[in-house]
């Protein structure tokens, strides 16, 4: 079963530092019927505007992967860590028995786009890190990259979950599929461009919630700049 939710079906949030798009219940928003897909709890399609940003908040049971799509975001977290995320990066935040950490943009001009995702670990009580891998667009030019993985992927950000992050970059030319064990899910957004999944056509903003198909097959007549997340 593929169900697919269209761009302007997600809910927006707009203030006057961020544009934001959520995929499931979050904050305010409240849908007792869209609260989480398996372990996905929270997926977030985020556009901070200038010299603003998240101020220190914190988290706990909770891993959080942040991938930069646009401009650079500064992290700075409880622990001491401190760096920019800077676009075509990867950063995993595993909040564990509590974690406080703030996200600014420190550009004085150009916006930052990103995605944060947090999926629900696999065991709680766990210390508080993170980490971060930068990953370029010629790396998932025609495939599916593994960039965030409970799986052991190599050349991964660690996940506390049996879950496994890919980006990609889909061309006409390229044959892409991607198996999904019994009892998987998947998770699928179009980051931009458009494509079919198992025939199934979704467009840029686009979600599709998998369950019960044994083989994902992605064609497109251009281009489409993908996330995939493989869930128990």
């Amino acid at each position: 079963m593929i169900n697919i939710i269209k761009s302007g079906e997600r809910y927006h949030f707009e203030s006057d530092w961020l544009s934001t798009y959520w995929h499931f219940s979050f904050d305010h928003y409240y849908d007792p019927d869209n609260l989480s897909f398996g372990p996905l709890r929270v997926f977030n399609d985020d556009r901070v505007r200038p010299a603003s940003g998240f101020g220190m908040h914190g988290h706990r049971e909770m891993e959080i992967v942040t991938y930069v799509l646009e401009g650079e975001i500064e992290h700075k977290d409880s622990t001491g860590g401190a760096g920019r995320i800077r676009s075509g990066e990867v950063q995993r935040m595993s909040a564990g028995t509590g974690i406080r950490h703030s996200e600014y943009n420190p550009s004085e001009e150009t916006p930052v786009h990103l995605l944060q995702v947090w999926v629900m670990p696999a065991v709680n009580g766990l210390e508080p890190s993170y980490e971060q891998k930068q990953f370029t667009r010629e790396q998932r030019a025609g495939r599916l990259l593994a960039v965030a993985s409970g799986q052991d992927a190599p050349g991964t950000v660690k996940v506390h979950q049996d879950a496994t992050f890919y980006v990609a970059i889909i061309r006409p030319e390229d044959s892409i599929s991607h198996p999904l064990g019994e009892g998987r899910r998947a998770y699928l957004f179009v980051i931009d461009g458009e494509l079919k999944v198992n025939g199934r056509a979704l467009a840029r903003g686009d979600q599709a919630r998998i369950e019960g198909e044994s083989l994902l097959r992605f064609e497109t007549s251009s281009t489409a700049d993908i996330i995939l997340i493989d869930l128990p």
